[in-house]
């Protein structure tokens, strides 16, 4: 199959361009227009299908339920959001129900599915802090062994690939070594370190920061906390919410302005409640939560942000028209640099001879027109 546009994201501009796609690669690039082909897009938007690190659910479903047919569900209707692999992503809660969780995603991989890709599975928690657990459930949240992570590992058949703990309380940064040694990454979160912990944690493996400014140590002159450190540590990636209610747009201008078009990630975040309508009540690790006028899930009779119901076409949206973000940045944080930190950038996060072909179409408007998942059309509108 040959699709072409006169803005196809390439080399890190749009140009007018064909992609030839054949066995789930794309298998050539041409100039527009030089042979008859079979989709023709006009001046829409192609780039590179979008990649979610940091994702609980939507659509009612939720990592934590252990449900394959609902995670099949997932995975086969978030194309319609332009994404094309994701990492679902876990909740604190008791160990039975992490394991029971990590087997499940797993299982599913291994049996099959039709959609997006699964990268492998996002551990969030349980080893995170109490003063700064946000909406995770305090009763679940434990200190971090690395015999309990290898538990957790076992049910998931190696498939962790990317976990979120407070660096303080991993003594010696123990599990911290572990995971980087073992190829899993390594994301600070949900604690209460300083600045001088953060350089330690990174020095012994830590290699990114969850939802930057939610969730850490704020950033103060004397002080420089969590958010400091997401700031000043160039070789640090971070991720970030882009809905532009858990951060200010300023803000998000302030952080793509500091970490550039390398370290910059964006992610949704979202729960089971994504595309569930306003005013209802739903679970989030046991816990009641609430969707609210604004789109946010918030810890029932409380302001505390549960997290977001964003779409990852909808984050560019806020990104490039509302926080002022170059293009190629806000671009960048949704395709390459997730790519990246997974270790999966030579085969994703790029419109280039060779990869898979993972595309989405985007209207004038951010709207998907379609969205393929190697080279199948996985959503068309």
């Amino acid at each position: 199959m040959i699709l072409q546009s006169k803005r196809v994201w390439i080399a890190g501009q749009f140009v007018p361009a064909q992609i030839e796609m054949k066995d789930q690669k794309i298998v050539n690039i041409l100039p527009w227009s030089t042979v008859k082909c079979d989709e023709d897009w006009g001046n829409n938007r192609i780039l590179p299908g979008f990649i979610d690190i940091h994702t609980h659910g939507a659509y009612g479903f939720d990592t934590n339920d252990a449900d394959p047919e609902g995670l099949a569900y997932w995975t086969s209707h978030i194309p319609e959001e332009g994404v094309t692999s994701f990492l679902p992503t876990t909740v604190t809660q008791m160990p039975d129900v992490l394991t029971k969780a990590a087997a499940n995603v797993a299982s599913v991989i291994e049996n099959g599915y039709e959609g997006a890709e699964i990268l492998g599975i996002h551990f969030e928690g349980p080893f995170l802090d109490m003063n700064y657990k946000g909406a995770q459930p305090p009763e679940a949240i434990a200190i971090p062994t690395v015999e309990q992570f290898c538990i957790y590992q076992e049910a998931a058949k190696g498939w962790i690939r990317y976990i979120t703990l407070s660096p303080e309380h991993d003594e010696n940064f123990t599990l911290t070594k572990y995971c980087a040694s073992h190829g899993v990454v390594v994301s600070m979160g949900h604690s209460s370190s300083d600045y001088e912990t953060a350089l330690m944690a990174v020095a012994n493996g830590a290699s990114s920061m969850t939802h930057v400014y939610n969730g850490m140590t704020s950033l103060h002159h004397r002080k420089p906390g969590l958010v400091g450190a997401a700031l000043r540590i160039h070789d640090l990636y971070g991720e970030i919410i882009c809905d532009g209610h858990h951060s200010h747009p300023a803000a998000l201008g302030i952080f793509f302005q500091a970490k550039g078009s390398e370290r910059s990630i964006m992610i949704s975040d979202s729960l089971r409640v994504k595309h569930a309508p306003a005013g209802g009540h739903y679970q989030l690790g046991g816990h009641d939560i609430e969707v609210g006028e604004d789109g946010l899930a918030r810890l029932t009779g409380t302001d505390t942000i549960a997290g977001s119901t964003m779409a990852m076409n909808q984050g560019l949206r806020v990104l490039i028209e509302e926080a002022g973000v170059p293009v190629l940045i806000a671009i960048h944080a949704c395709t390459l640099n997730p790519a990246r930190i997974l270790k999966v950038d030579n085969r994703k996060g790029q419109i280039c001879a060779g990869y898979d072909a993972d595309l989405v179409i985007l209207k004038d408007d951010y709207s998907v027109a379609a969205t393929y998942c190697c080279g199948i059309k996985a959503y068309s509108k």
